[in-house]
């Protein structure tokens, strides 16, 4: 089954509501990356969040989220879209932590403390960047503050990744759930309590739930899907891409990479697709230079 999100509103509009299966994209990152468990949690959580947040912008807008921690894991980075292409990676993937005091991966001890930054491209002179303090580490609460601080915009975010003891993906999925005018301080509370009440993500996923179903219980079947965005991992590196990357590093460097190892070989941090570049093909890209 694919990978998909929906997005929906409820409460006549005073609420909306995105709900993510990302089992796939999880799985995919996980071999790509051979990630251990803590890495496959982290990164998951953070691409599934990238996802949602992909599912806001309009058209050819994307977005990148930088996570800067302090923990052995690393930075996280993640890329993502509307069209709901999504891709990420993290510097150390083969993390392994004692699991924390609740008997649960320590992705927060994984990924420390330090800074989560947005990068909103939207087609303007500018990109938006909005920055906030790592302040848990568990990636749900980070985020639901950011939507405060950053966006002004009330929020609840769930995200969860069940890994098999084959480190494959058991579940992966999340929510977004957002406050808009007009909502009463009832239905806050309400909403509130009913999101008290919902089981993690992952497990109601790993129950062969679908997003509509979880959304279904969050607002008791009151709600209306909008649209639905199917996901999928997407790397845009290519040949001339590397090339590019090589041709800045200048003629200097390329001429010491010739004459150390007579040829290059760049690996791509997102899709680990390796490019091999031989003495000829340097020589070519100095002639450009």
């Amino acid at each position: 089954m694919e990978d998909y999100l929906i997005k929906a509103i409820a409460l006549d509009g005073k609420v909306r509501a995105y709900a993510i299966d990302a089992t796939n994209l999880v799985n995919e990152l996980q071999q790509k990356h051979q990630t251990l468990p803590i890495a496959s949690a982290a990164l998951g959580r953070a691409t599934t969040i990238g996802a949602l947040m992909g599912a806001m912008m309009k058209g050819k807008d994307k977005l990148t989220i930088q996570i800067q921690g302090d923990g052995p894991l690393g930075q996280i980075v993640v890329d993502a879209n509307a069209a709901g292409e999504v891709r990420g990676y993290v510097t150390n993937p083969k993390v392994d932590l004692p699991n924390n005091e609740n008997g649960k991966l320590d992705v927060a001890g994984a990924i420390g403390k330090g800074n989560i930054f947005v990068i909103k491209d939207l087609g303007l002179k500018e990109s938006y960047r909005g920055n906030i303090p790592i302040i848990s580490g568990e990636l749900g609460e980070d985020f639901t503050y950011y939507f405060v601080q950053s966006e002004q915009t009330p929020s609840a975010v769930a995200v969860g990744v069940l890994v098999n003891p084959d480190y494959s993906i058991r579940a992966a999925g999340g929510i977004i759930i957002q406050i808009l005018p007009g909502i009463t301080d009832e239905e806050v509370n309400q909403l509130e309590k009913a999101i008290s009440k919902i089981s993690s993500i992952s497990s109601l996923i790993d129950q062969g739930l679908t997003p509509e179903h979880i959304l279904g219980q969050l607002f008791h079947e009151q709600f209306k899907v909008i649209e639905r965005i199917n996901i999928q991992f997407t790397c845009n590196c290519s040949r001339d891409r590397i090339e590019n990357t090589l041709i800045q590093l200048g003629k200097e460097e390329l001429e010491d990479m010739i004459e150390k190892e007579g040829e290059a070989e760049v690996i791509c941090q997102f899709c680990s697709t390796k490019y091999h570049f031989n003495k000829k093909e340097l020589s070519n890209i100095i002639a450009k230079l």
